[in-house]
């Protein structure tokens, strides 16, 4: 195939893709890699520099790909090379604002495979007995952070496997600076390369086609005699598309730029014609009268914008960050200069919203032909109009031709976070909430933002995750480390801003992170609990409530030894003392006992006689602090490994003490209990009685290997990583008095020390 096919497809009278308008080499290269030719290669990377038309080639030869697409399309007038035959259209998966993790989920949810991991995927692909036809668009848009290079990260850890894999028909559209490594890694003869602007596949013929449909007042061009007249139009079609040196960016954005400012263009002056896309902006502006580094930073703040666009009511103050000066006044007098280049666009229900999504639960990628939904739930922002440069191509050039970068992303990083009223993050522009991480990353300042808990809580937690992964992990402070550890769960949940807000709260209470913790309990979030105490156990095998008898006058609780006192703050397993909230170490006065369930209540004074509120865990034999489990009388039989352990419930110390004296609750206080506890292997659901209502769901990245609620409310939680215990801070409705509540589906979960329990 080469350039030259265009014109034999011309000469036997065959009709243009009507998308396309030309491109017949590599449309009859695709149709034969679709139909699996002898000779074909399995794998083809079409690429290019930007504005050179791959994506609209791709979008065109899909629309021949799917069964309800080809309906449209007058495919008899078409060359039969370049028609792909009809079969089950090809699974799209559209990387568009998804990370490489992501990506993967689509494919393997498209294929129905039965994947735990995402190297799963390719095992399960490459055991089908028949192949698979995977087409992969627009991946230099990969990932929900521009300056986290998802576009690489995708070509390595997805297409690259996908590739190698004999039963995957793989077509992708890569950058070009990617395209070599894609290819490279691939046997001569099982991969090719298709690069747009070589002259193999150039097609000079359809640019001018392109540009002369723009022209005609049927595709919306004003009359103009240019445009009306079918030889002055062809004429001025020859003559951009000449100077535009195969680059359909260019064409289009000359056509655009003449078409809505008509006054000063004189057809005939080669001149004003575009060999380029930054041409075509200095030309614009000059014609206008303007100067064209204005027009660069007014568009400037669209060429760093994040996510689907920046909001209209951000863009002054960004260019007025980015210029160093005020803007306003060109902002007003400059639309119609800046026009040509900019394309409003309605917000997605997911963008700048309150709810995530990420691989873990990711949309169906069946995707299989052009306009696919990737899906999503509703979101804050969706409606408002946002702005955006119409093309990635102009936005890399703007970029480009600035200065410095770097300093341009930290003046906008600066203005966005100006502009969060009274730095109160639940009243911030949901796109600032959203992105200011990207472009703190871009800048370099990203580590510096990582201090608030606030902003962790109300971001969303797929853009925040995939920049804070950007960073080196050795340049992240302790509070970085912790989202990040908790980032998956966050967006595995889809979790709004107050459930993230509860899940970070534990965290930093886990990691040792207490004041990042009542943070959160100060910044208005309705939190489920408040988290009590963590200890880091391996192997804790069950958990459960109880409470050691009143203690003697002086405070101590003799154990069956004649043990020390009960209440003295003891040595954590790892050598470790536990820390409160606060971050102070645990003392509690001789004689004191907690004297309610609620964190900072009443300390009894010396002598009080209130039963003392414990946990008892189930531990390996030989964890530092524990006993041994009993036998039964005549039991001679070697020990089954386990001890028990005992740990005060509200505040973060251990207790030496006889496990025998620990005093489960009894039935009457369980069944006059204002919560209930419901459990399956991940989640945990507390509910109140009274209403039925779930108060406080958990979600864990680690299987529940016990659980526990006691009678005042507390939750005593063990996973693989140790215990926590969270105090419910949910006010129960009163129970009506003459009508019982009824509990319907799992009764309530004793401890254990298996993974049973509810698993709907």
């Amino acid at each position: 195939m080469s350039a030259s096919d265009e014109g034999n497809a011309a000469a036997a009278g065959y009709a243009p893709h009507p998308y396309v308008g030309g491109r017949t080499a590599v449309l009859r290269a695709l149709a034969a890699w679709r139909m699996r030719w002898p000779g074909a290669p399995r794998v083809i990377v079409l690429t290019g520099k930007p504005g050179s038309g791959r994506s609209r080639l791709l979008t065109g030869f899909l629309m021949m790909c799917d069964p309800g697409y080809r309906k449209q399309l007058p495919l008899d007038d078409l060359d039969p090379a370049t028609v792909p035959p009809d079969l089950p259209a090809p699974a799209v998966p559209s990387p568009a604002g998804r990370t490489a993790a992501q990506l993967l989920w689509l494919i393997s949810d498209h294929f129905g495979l039965n994947a735990d991991h995402t190297d799963d995927i390719f095992t399960e692909l490459a055991t089908r007995e028949e192949p698979v036809t995977i087409v992969v668009p627009d991946v230099d848009q990969a990932g929900p952070v521009r300056a986290a290079n998802e576009p690489a990260r995708l070509v390595q850890d997805v297409l690259k496997p996908l590739a190698a894999t004999e039963t995957v028909q793989l077509l992708a559209d890569v950058p070009r600076e990617l395209a070599a490594q894609l290819a490279g890694a691939l046997p001569r003869g099982q991969v090719q390369v298709i690069d747009l602007d070589e002259a193999e596949w150039a097609d000079p013929k359809g640019l001018v086609l392109h540009a002369e449909t723009a022209l005609t007042p049927e595709a919306g061009a004003p009359e103009l005699p240019y445009t009306t007249d079918p030889s002055a139009r062809r004429a001025l079609a020859e003559a951009i598309a000449a100077r535009a040196d195969g680059n359909r960016l260019t064409v289009q954005l000359a056509v655009q730029s003449l078409l809505m400012q008509p006054e000063g263009f004189d057809p005939a002056d080669a001149s004003l014609l575009p060999g380029s896309v930054g041409e075509a902006l200095d030309l614009h502006a000059r014609r206008l009268g303007a100067d064209p580094q204005t027009l660069r930073l007014l568009l400037a703040p669209l060429a760093f914008a994040e996510g689907e666009g920046l909001p209209v009511q951000l863009w002054g103050a960004l260019a007025n960050a980015v210029a160093g000066r005020d803007m306003s006044q060109d902002l007003a007098d400059g639309m119609l200069l800046a026009a040509p280049f900019i394309q409003p666009v309605e917000a997605s229900p997911d963008e700048d919203g309150d709810e995530a999504s990420d691989g873990d639960a990711a949309a169906d990628g069946s995707g299989a032909g052009p306009g696919a939904d990737d899906g999503a739930g509703p979101g804050a922002d969706a409606g408002r109009t946002l702005l955006r440069l119409m093309h990635p191509g102009l936005a890399e050039e703007i970029r480009s031709a600035l200065p410095d970068t770097r300093d341009a992303q930290t003046k906008i990083a600066m203005a966005l976070l100006e502009a969060v009223p009274q730095q109160d993050w639940s009243k911030a522009d949901p796109y600032i909430r959203d992105h200011l991480a990207a472009h703190t990353l871009d800048a370099g300042l990203l580590p510096q933002l990582l201090t608030d808990p606030g902003l962790f809580a109300h971001a969303d937690p797929v853009t925040m995750r995939a920049a804070i992964e950007a960073v080196p992990l050795e340049q992240l402070g302790a509070p970085a480390r912790t989202y990040l550890r908790t980032a998956p769960l966050l967006t595995r949940s889809q979790a709004p801003a107050d459930l993230r807000a509860a899940f970070l709260e534990s965290a930093f209470v886990e990691d040792g992170l207490a004041p990042y913790a009542e943070a959160l309990h100060t910044l208005g979030f309705a939190l489920p609990w408040r988290t009590l105490w963590s200890v880091p156990l391996v192997g804790v095998r069950a958990v459960t409530t109880g409470s050691l008898p009143p203690q003697g006058g002086n405070g101590t609780t003799p154990d069956a030894t004649g043990g020390p006192d009960a209440t003295t703050a003891a040595q954590a397993p790892d050598g470790t003392t536990a820390q409160v909230p606060d971050g102070t170490t645990a003392q509690v006065p001789d004689g004191a006992t907690p004297g309610s369930a609620q964190p900072g209540g009443p300390v009894p004074a010396s002598g009080t006689t209130a039963p003392r509120p414990v946990a008892a865990f189930i531990v390996p034999e030989g964890t530092p602090g524990s006993r041994t489990v009993p036998r039964p009388d005549g039991d001679d039989s070697e020990g089954d490994g386990r001890a028990l352990l005992v740990h005060d419930l509200l505040r973060p110390e251990y207790v030496d003490a006889d496990p025998a004296q620990v005093q489960l609750p009894s039935e009457q206080a369980q069944a006059a209990a204002p919560f209930g506890l419901s459990r399956g292997a991940d989640y945990l659901r507390v509910w109140a009685r009274a209403s039925q209502e779930v108060v406080a769901a958990l979600l864990s990245d680690t299987p529940f290997t016990g659980a526990d609620l006691s009678p005042d409310g507390v939750l005593v939680v063990a996973t693989a990583r140790g215990v926590t215990a969270r105090q419910i801070l949910a006010t129960p409705p009163p129970a009506t008095p003459t009508v019982p509540a009824q509990r319907t589906g799992t009764a309530d979960s004793d401890a254990s020390d298996g993974l049973e329990g509810d698993h709907s």
